[in-house]
């Protein structure tokens, strides 16, 4: 993919944009049957990659509720920008405490315009739940957030996705990873991102060992092809789950760094590698200069866990 990736309109920790072109690269011609996400999050990978039959789950109730309406058409992009222009003008001119009087109603009465809304205007754009289901990210201190160019930029990729899902036999689902694995089939292709175990909680859900030790067991044995992301290691520290469960020849580990752009400072931005881990061999023609160096890197990683 030469191109800039597309951007959803909802935005969550750990959006796999930057690794759009290397899901693709991997996947090549998309599957004869379904491509199935266990943890759709944005959706960013199904948008980019656009099959054509696709069963796009996620334990989050409001981000599929979210998407589902954008398929039915009771979220329009000229209802986003009609909703963010009046309660953008209501922020601007009550302040933060219009932001907690929405977060509040929303948390009552959850409903997508108000979900998009929070989610576009909170603190660094993370999304977050209490253990009672309530959003509960405080605001981003901007009360000008909803400026005509950024209702516009929102209402763009509002359309990009409806364009999308309306030429596309899609399914939004609330489900847990272990019912939508339960439905793959010969045919299908699996793109599984969970949350990543031992660097944070999930968006919305807890993710536990258990939960990881589960997840590995059920990808491997699939009749079908997958691709696991996760992370794998920075100069801290390594993921030990990686070397755990996907260590047997029968799979196979490409990594992708990339920066982590935690402050301005550049003492404070942190490379990362990212895998993604696989049970079918990566056929497609790569860069082999910065496969070897990824690999370099991963080696030197792992002997430095070791001897740790």
């Amino acid at each position: 993919m030469s191109s800039p990736p597309l951007v959803p309109p909802i935005k969550c920790q750990g959006i796999k944009t930057k690794l759009v072109s290397e899901v693709a690269n991997l996947v090549g011609e998309m599957p004869s049957g379904r491509w199935i996400e266990p943890f759709c999050g944005s959706a960013v990978v199904a948008l980019n990659l656009q099959p054509k039959r696709a069963l796009l789950c996620d334990s989050n109730i409001h981000i599929i509720q979210f998407y589902k309406d954008i398929q039915s058409g009771r979220l329009t992009p000229l209802g986003v920008r009609e909703f963010l222009s009046e309660h953008g003008a209501k922020l601007l001119s009550v302040g933060e405490d219009y932001f907690y009087e929405v977060r509040e109603r929303f948390n009552n009465a959850p409903n997508s315009f108000d979900f998009l809304f929070l989610n576009r205007s909170c603190f660094n754009g993370v999304m977050r739940f209490n253990r009672s289901g309530r959003f509960n990210v405080p605001f981003c201190r901007k009360p000008e957030r909803f400026a005509p160019a950024y209702i516009t930029k929102i209402v763009n990729q509002v359309q990009t996705i409806s364009r999308v899902v309306s030429v596309s036999d899609w399914e939004f689902r609330v489900a847990d990873f272990r019912e939508s694995l339960a439905t793959a089939v010969a045919g299908d292709l699996v793109y599984a991102d969970p949350p990543y175990a031992g660097r944070h909680t999930d968006y919305f859900n807890g993710w536990s060992e258990q939960d990881e030790d589960d997840l590995a067991e059920l990808l491997a044995n699939l009749s079908c092809k997958f691709i696991l992301s996760t992370w794998h290691s920075n100069e801290f520290r390594t993921n030990v789950q990686v070397e755990k469960n996907w260590a047997s020849d029968n799979f196979h580990v490409f990594t992708k760094a990339h920066y982590y752009h935690v402050g301005a400072a550049e003492e404070l931005r942190h490379p990362m590698l990212e895998a993604l881990i696989t049970n079918f061999g990566y056929s497609a023609a790569v860069g082999s200069h910065e496969m070897s160096q990824q690999s370099l890197f991963v080696e030197q990683q792992r002997a430095r866990y070791l001897t740790v």
